[in-house]
């Protein structure tokens, strides 16, 4: 009688992980591509568009305002109390109705006491506003006689 041989194969023991490493890359990939398609909104909006060109000196209304909080309207300084007056009165002038109102304030200004400006010169009658501010890079320092 023959000896059926039988050869018992030895089990692996431990688990194959390449193909859990190749399934988890693929979900990083597929993660990485449509994580900022999701974070966009389905909403069709057309956004405004920038300017970047500089405004001539006679098309615009300068609208200063101090770190110590002094206003200046142009080359005049005029108290907080005065500010719509004086800005109305600007914009009463012949061709300066659609000027451009120019807000520059310190970069210490407060947010809201620069909104508050803002709204004074709204209600001044300004229709065209525009708040000033240095590029990266190009940081020059402003300064005034007054």
């Amino acid at each position: 009688m023959k000896k059926n041989l039988i050869i018992k194969r030895a089990e692996i023991a431990g688990i194959n992980v390449t193909p859990i490493i190749d399934v988890a890359l693929v979900l990083v990939i597929i993660l990485l591509i449509t994580a900022p398609v999701l974070s966009v909104s389905d909403l069709g909006v057309n956004l405004p568009r920038a300017q970047t060109r500089g405004v001539e000196e006679n098309d615009r209304l300068s609208v200063t305002i101090s770190s110590t909080g002094r206003i200046s309207v142009d080359k005049e300084i005029v108290p907080r109390e005065e500010l719509v007056s004086a800005i109305g009165a600007r914009l009463r002038e012949p061709d300066k109705q659609n000027v451009l109102v120019v807000i520059r304030a310190d970069e210490d200004i407060p947010y809201p006491r620069i909104m508050e400006i803002l709204q004074q010169v709204q209600e001044a009658g300004a229709h065209h506003l525009a708040i000033a501010t240095t590029q990266i890079g190009k940081e020059r320092k402003w300064t005034s006689s007054y």
